[in-house]
């Protein structure tokens, strides 16, 4: 066996290892960052072995490791890898290809491009769409966004892209008053800067008041117009309503962004599918695949009903790339940000393959009723309240006031048992519950609410 092939067969088999270990392992580290620096050491002057080199890294970073990928860590949105998803990233670092284009690589852009063709399928997003696979929920919000720039300022003569934003038309965003931060960020990256949002009100649910959406629109000046919406609240998993607000937005010419970094991904689950409707009459779509759909990190999907915008914002050329174009094949490059970028293609299409239709939605079904069971044990229980409406995978827990809830949540996190994070909704603090990992049971929520209800009877915190 040659060195090569020895090390990879011995790397496998220790993530293998920590695969299998992840469920019974505490699931957030106790760290010493002092000590652990001082163990990691100083660069050395002489070479060492590979295999060397996997071990000590192992040795070191393992122990400081979160569970994510294991069944009881609720803290994000973010699944754990699924097994084909997780090898198919593994063939993509050992391929090392460069997904830019056809001739850099020729299977990253044909998988890519199937795969993509999939998820349209799967969201009910227009068939002739484009799409960009993005590092993430941020990566693909600025690149919908920055097509939506460049579509709403050709419209009135202005070509961004070579005079950029100085005495260009002025551009209004709308958005949700309960709008993801990447959002601000692109904003911010774009030239926008965040404060032209034009925040509108929102219900009990953290859903647009589509009255005021309206009241919004029409009090502003008129020209260029993006409207942001929502696929599934960050705290409490609520949808826009897309059948009214889309149509409103378009009367005033607006262009419509939907950020569904998680909540996209109901419309591929039958009992789900009723939150997006009329969300594939927007101009743009933004979800992750590190979600709900479980693949490797690294990876979002960027979505388009204006190709030629889409492509007008993100792509480039340059000499030596003239005449090394096939035109039959799209050019992945060509719609995200980055050029030298890894293959992200390869995870998403073996993780598509190998759940298949019924197998996603079944997966999105049971993380929705997993979700479920933690609001109806925990809100059965005396000072325990349940602030959201459960229509997805999110779930906000309060446990008396501001410092019990806090306690509560510290508690837990120590204990090792589980791994839930705090927010602020509404001006109070809770509990964020977040269900997105395919591995997840019923008795991973039994053994979580025991945790908590621990927590809560606890005298001392």
């Amino acid at each position: 066996m040659s060195d090569f092939r020895e090390l990879l067969t011995h790397s496998a088999s220790l993530i293998a290892d920590y695969r299998e270990a992840v469920a019974v392992r505490p699931v957030y580290p106790e760290v010493d960052f002092v000590d652990a620096r001082a163990t990691i050491g100083s660069l050395q002057n002489d070479s060492i072995s590979a295999r060397a080199v996997v071990d000590e890294l192992v040795g070191v970073v393992e122990p400081m490791l979160v569970g994510n990928t294991g069944p009881r860590y609720f803290g994000f949105v973010v699944g754990g890898a699924l097994d084909a998803a997780t090898a198919a990233d593994m063939l993509a670092v050992g391929w090392d290809q460069n997904a830019f284009n056809t001739v850099m690589s020729p299977g990253a852009a044909v998988i890519e491009e199937i795969a993509g063709g999939w998820i349209k399928e799967l969201l009910g997003l227009p068939l002739q769409a484009s799409f960009g696979f993005a590092t993430g929920g941020q990566g693909a919000n600025t690149v919908s966004l920055a097509a939506a720039r460049h579509f709403v300022l050709n419209k009135v003569g202005w070509d961004v892209e070579k005079d950029g934003l100085f005495g260009a038309p002025r551009v209004r965003v709308v958005v949700t008053g309960e709008r993801h931060a990447t959002i601000d960020t692109a904003l911010s990256i774009l030239g926008f800067g965040s404060n032209v949002a034009e925040p509108v009100l929102v219900n009990s649910q953290g859903a647009i008041d589509i009255s005021d959406l309206t009241r919004v629109l029409e009090r502003g000046m008129q020209g260029p117009v993006i409207v942001c919406l929502q696929a599934g609240n960050v705290n409490t998993g609520a949808f826009d309503d897309f059948v009214r607000a889309i149509p409103i937005a378009h009367q005033h010419n607006a262009w419509v962004h939907v950020d569904g970094a998680f909540g996209l991904w109901g419309a591929a689950n039958p009992a789900t599918r009723y939150l997006l409707e009329g969300v594939e009459q927007a101009d743009s779509w933004a979800t992750d695949g590190h979600k709900l759909l479980n693949v490797p990190y690294d990876c979002g999907y960027a979505f388009c009903a204006h190709p030629d915008a889409h492509r007008a914002a993100t792509s480039y050329s340059a000499p030596y790339l003239k005449g090394q174009e096939e035109d039959e094949i799209r050019a992945p490059g060509d719609y995200v940000l980055e050029s030298s970028r890894r293959a992200r293609g390869f995870a998403t299409w073996a993780a598509l393959r190998q759940l298949g239709r019924t197998g996603i939605a079944e997966l999105v079904e049971g993380c929705c009723a997993i979700a479920r069971r933690f609001a109806e044990q925990l809100a059965s229980v005396e000072g325990v309240t349940v602030l959201n409406d459960v229509v997805l995978n999110q779930v906000l827990v309060r446990f008396g006031d501001d410092l019990q809830t806090d306690r509560v949540i510290r508690a837990v996190q120590r204990s090792g048992e589980c791994w839930m994070g705090a927010t602020t909704w509404q001006g109070k603090r809770a509990m964020r519950i977040s269900v997105s990992n395919w591995r997840t049971t019923e008795a991973d929520v039994d053994r979580s609410v025991t945790a908590i209800l621990d927590a809560l009877s606890a005298k001392e915190f």
